[in-house]
């Protein structure tokens, strides 16, 4: 079988479910060994497609859980960021323990991921560290400002991690998908309080993208997009996923802020 440009061995945190699950799958119908790891996961190991999916048990935030992995994932040339959560509510109204529980899972997670796997990536001439992020990593979204910032923050180390591995053979790419169809909806945490002065806005704009992201695209749209920029030697720093969205990050480097700001004050 034909060697992958990164090796044939790959990482997927967040693999239970959602975009996760649905990237496993595909690398693996496509020859990859592919580890894929999550806090709620059946343990076991199957053939797929020409490849193969190896299912762990390991939490993003727990350093023990993830070293104890280590030696059972030779030759590891890929590690794709899925696992993350969502919250709801008013930047206000979000209590702070919570936020940081959503900066733990979303920001400190794939940090504390590749602080643990990165010295199996340096064995490799070349390897690939995918970042599934968000639209919300770019435009501040109302009623989520905890987790655009996460995305945000997310971002900026995606970016600086990629220039500080160039020499080393280590790319980095974001992925940012926007409304998508996944349990993630379901599963979002909402903090709006009965005597919460925004509470009638909050409900308005969660409805909204609740709505949006039932019709919106199938996680395996971001499934394809990870297995494309894991086929490139030079893949994008990042990636909208869709014209639409392609579109509106063109848009955003062209309007002013306070236009910007109208629009998203109006979709929410």
């Amino acid at each position: 079988m034909k060697s992958h440009a990164y090796g044939d061995t790959v990482l997927i945190t967040g693999a239970s479910s959602g975009i996760g699950r649905a990237t496993a799958l595909l690398f693996a119908q496509n020859g990859y060994t592919v580890y894929a790891i999550s806090r709620n996961i059946c343990e076991k190991e199957e053939a797929i497609g020409n490849g193969k999916l190896i299912q762990l048990r390991a939490d993003v935030t727990d350093k023990t859980s993830l070293q104890l992995l280590k030696d059972k994932i030779p030759g590891l040339g890929i590690i794709i960021h899925a696992a993350g959560f969502g919250i709801a509510g008013s930047a206000e109204d979000v209590p702070v323990e919570l936020a940081k529980r959503e900066m733990d899972v979303n920001y400190f997670g794939p940090i504390l991921v590749n602080n643990v796997f990165l010295p199996l990536l340096h064995e490799n001439r070349k390897s690939l560290i995918i970042f599934i992020s968000s639209i919300a990593g770019r435009v501040p979204i109302p009623f989520q400002s905890h987790y655009s910032s996460s995305k945000y923050a997310l971002e900026a180390y995606a970016e600086a991690l990629r220039m500080e591995g160039a020499e080393h053979g280590i790319k980095t790419v974001l992925l940012e998908p926007g409304d998508t169809k996944t349990d993630f909806t379901s599963k979002r945490q909402k903090c709006i309080p009965e005597t919460s002065m925004y509470k009638k806005e909050a409900n308005k704009a969660i409805s909204r993208m609740e709505k949006d992201e039932e019709n919106g695209r199938s996680p395996e749209t971001v499934a394809k997009a990870a297995l494309k920029a894991a086929s490139q030697k030079n893949p994008p720093i990042r990636k909208p996923i869709g014209f639409e969205y392609s579109l509106l990050m063109l848009l955003l480097r062209i309007l002013p802020q306070k236009t910007v700001h109208f629009i998203l004050k109006k979709m929410y």
